[in-house]
Formats: C-alpha cells, structure tokens, sequence
C-alpha cells in the first residue's frame, strides 16, 4: 500500500498518476475530503492535525507521501505544519511505513549562489522558519535512524491544472487570458521553476528507489535557467505574436500588502527575485541519467496551447 497524505492538490494528483501508471495500483488518498482519481484507489478521510486520526489513515501502509500544502498563511503555518509532520513521522513509525516528504527551499539564503542538498538553512521570515523547522526535525530523525525517510525538495513551480505559484499567476495565466504579463522586480534574473509533472514523477520514483532513503534529493529542472524575459520570449514564439510586460517594483508589492494579506504574504519571497535563483538538480541527474525533464519550451508551449 502507498499512501498520499495531503492528497487533492496537483503534486498530489500527479503522484498518484504516476504511482497507478508505473509502480502499484494499491494506492490510497488521504485529506479531509479525499476523492479518487482512480476508481481502484482507497479513500480516508482525515485531518493530520489528529494524531489519532493520522496513524489509522497510515495504518497498512509500506510507503506514505506527505504532500499537503497550506495557503500562504504564515500563522496557518506555524499552526498547522510542525503537528502535521509530527503526527505523520509519529504514525510512520508506529506501523514501520518508509516516509517520503516534499519540501520546499524556503529555508535557504536569499542569494544568488547555486542551492544543493548540502546547502545550509538560513530561514528569513515566519513561512521560511517554519519550513526550516519541520525539515531539520525529520533529519534529526532521519540521522538517529528512528525513521526511514526521504525529503524531496522543489523550487517554484509551473505547470497545468491547479498549480498555485507567483510565476503561474502572474506570468503565464495572464497571457493564456490575453492579459500583459506582470514580472517581479526583475526580468534580467535567472529562475529555477520545475515543472509539476516532472515533481511528482520525480517524487515517485524517489519513493520507489530503496537506496535513495536517508538522503534529501532536488527534483530535476531544466538546466537551462531562463530569465523572464526569455521566458516571455518564448512564449511569443508559441503563440506568434510579441508580448508586451510590465516589470512590478518591489514597493509596488509593500503599498498592494497593505490593502491585500495575499500580497503581504507573498513579500517574504521577494528578495528572491533580486539576483538569480540556481537550484540545482545534478544529483537527482547523475543518479536517474535516463529521467525525461521537461524543457521550458516544452512546459511554456502545453501551458498556452493545451
């Protein structure tokens, strides 16, 4: 049995795409309100914040994904992240489940050198701290051996269906609906952004590999990093015609924080938008050399003309 905790987002629905299509079809989904996206797959409804609750959901299981994401909610966040991952490593070890977890790089320095696994966390701000947080408590364990684990790190992302990003939002929505791209602070920077698909298949193979347990792992991403204006670039030459954008300021985003907690919230990635973002994925490549990446001309070309 394989389960998927936090199920219903699009890593999550991907996932399970890829466990049914290429290692099991015994799977099962787990949020409080589950829903299939195979007529085989089990459903349990369950919130992670009950311990209780959280060990029945893990009950029978031989791998468990924890998946769940939470809006940009600092204090939703500093309330909920810390107790979910504790019920769920505390429910991994009770029924001897393997434990693959996907993270985020929110913990590490706002700067322009390249991130690695070893990469050191230097959260800045509430999400990032939690982030740091409920990481360097599943390493702990994992490095006691109290845990058999793995953590699956991903920088921004793009991609179809319900993905929820800044560059998602503000980029390439608006120039599916024909609205003028709006570029954060700089369009001269390089970005690191991974394609969803490319996650979860990522993520299910990691959870299906035995000797890649005990270790953190960057989901692969186009080695080509492109900056926006590349990015919009690219999608003129998708749709044949030139895009016009508008390069947002950073005080433009304190002045809309003021009136809107989405934009107040979003703040705290901002210096990340400063100098280049280099998340870098040769590791997960030198171990997989056969795992298709999606290009960002491939990922920009579904977007606009799926």
């Amino acid at each position: 049995m394989q389960t998927v905790l936090g199920s219903g987002g699009q890593i999550a629905e991907e996932l399970t795409r890829e466990l049914r299509r290429s290692f099991t079809d015994d799977i099962r989904l787990v949020s409080r309100n589950p829903r299939t996206v195979h007529d085989t797959d089990q459903l349990v409804p369950a919130d992670l914040m009950d311990a209780d609750a959280t060990d029945r959901a893990v009950a029978g299981s031989d791998i468990v994904y924890l998946t769940v994401g939470l809006p940009m909610d600092a204090g939703l966040w500093e309330q909920r992240f810390p107790t979910m991952m504790a019920n769920t490593t505390a429910a991994c070890r009770n029924h001897g489940a393997r434990l693959v977890f996907f993270d985020n790089t929110y913990m590490y320095p706002r700067t322009a050198t390249p991130q690695t696994e070893q990469t050191p966390f230097e959260p800045v701000g509430r999400k990032a701290t939690v982030r740091a947080q409920i990481a360097a408590t599943l390493l702990a364990e994992m490095a006691a051996g109290t845990i058999d684990a793995v953590i699956c790190r991903a920088p921004e992302f793009y991609g179809p269906g319900k993905t929820q990003s800044l560059t998602n939002a503000a980029v390439f929505d608006r120039i599916r609906r024909g609205k003028r791209p709006l570029v954060p602070l700089s369009a001269r920077t390089r970005r690191s952004l991974i394609w969803t698909p490319d996650a979860s298949r990522a993520m299910a193979l990691l959870g299906n590999t035995p000797d890649a347990y005990g270790q953190t792992w960057h989901l692969p991403v186009d080695p080509d990093r492109l900056t926006y204006r590349e990015m919009i670039d690219t999608a003129s030459d998708v749709i044949g015609r030139k895009i016009p954008f508008t390069t947002v300021p950073e005080w433009a985003f304190r002045i809309g924080g003021l009136v809107n907690p989405a934009v107040k919230e979003a703040e705290e990635l901002l210096p990340r938008y400063r100098q280049d973002n280099i998340f870098d994925s040769s590791k997960f490549t030198a171990r997989f050399p056969d795992f298709p990446t999606t290009s960002y001309r491939d990922g920009i070309s579904y977007l606009l003309q799926s």
